[in-house]
């Protein structure tokens, strides 16, 4: 694994899903938004929560949400087309109807088309299934319970000493995530790593806006494509743009994938695997 780092400059990190464990603050929105349903559904969607979070479910991290069609879509990570769609029973579009539907690019907007891209989506997901048109009260609410001393981080051991060791390597390492800078830095206080990386970009809005940032990164630290390391839980957001640019990459995925290790592309557990 570390033959990986030999050659790299810049070290680009996700946070959510790959720099803390854990799924308690996911649980904790998952019963924030149920309570927002009557009681005689409550159990329906928290089981079916259950289903998509343990990958017994149409809902998974690795595909996109349409709002308004209520359909899951697989998606070519490389071309960010749509290569399957599902309703929410299973039943699967042929291929005329993708094509009169999907015909062009996904585009990500946050709103109508969304990357089921780490567990706070899977919440969502279900609850917009349900009728729940207002998920972000509810997920303010989940932040706020995770500064409270009733939750606690789930925080890797010996991550800060990694990444500081890489820095004392002479390489640059930069925090690319989605989440916003307030959110960013409680969670990075609470991780114990406030001021560990080099730069911090918030609010990146992954995946559209990936390649441009990745781009921007390279020329800001004069370093090539090669040279770049994108690690990720997600392959939409992180690891196919690095591989579109000729970049490196880590992808962090705990479950079965039918992806293959590569000179460019290697597949662990978790980021602990990076350092041990």
């Amino acid at each position: 694994m570390k033959h990986i780092f030999k050659d790299s400059q810049l070290i680009v990190f996700d946070l959510d899903g790959t720099l803390y464990e854990g799924t308690e603050h996911f649980d904790y929105y998952a019963r924030h938004l149920m309570n927002k349903l009557a009681n005689d559904v409550q159990d329906t969607f928290y089981k079916e929560y259950e289903q998509a979070k343990s990958g017994n479910h149409v809902v998974q991290i690795g595909k996109a949400y349409d709002v308004n069609r209520d359909v899951l879509l697989s998606i070519d990570p490389m071309k960010l087309t749509v290569t399957k769609v599902e309703e929410w029973d299973g039943t699967v579009w042929g291929e005329e109807q993708i094509k009169t539907f999907f015909p062009n690019e996904v585009n990500f907007d946050f709103e109508n088309i969304v990357a089921i891209g780490d567990g706070w989506w899977l919440p969502f997901t279900v609850a917009k299934h349900y009728g729940i048109d207002d998920c972000y009260s509810s997920y303010l609410a989940t932040k706020e319970y995770m500064v409270t001393e009733a939750f606690e981080l789930q925080a890797i051991p010996g991550l800060k000493e990694w990444i500081l060791e890489l820095q004392n390597q002479g390489k640059t390492t930069v925090l690319l995530t989605n989440s916003d800078k307030e959110d960013v830095l409680r969670l990075l206080k609470e991780l114990e790593l406030l001021d560990v990386f080099t730069h911090i970009v918030s609010s990146a809005r992954k995946p559209s806006f990936t390649v441009d940032i990745f781009r921007h990164l390279m020329d800001q630290y004069d370093v090539k494509e090669e040279e770049v390391i994108s690690i990720g839980d997600n392959f939409i957001n992180e690891i196919a743009p690095a591989l579109l640019l000729g970049m490196k990459a880590i992808y962090i995925q705990p479950h079965e994938t039918d992806l293959m290790e590569t000179n460019t592309l290697q597949i662990v557990n978790k980021i602990s695997e990076c350092f041990k």
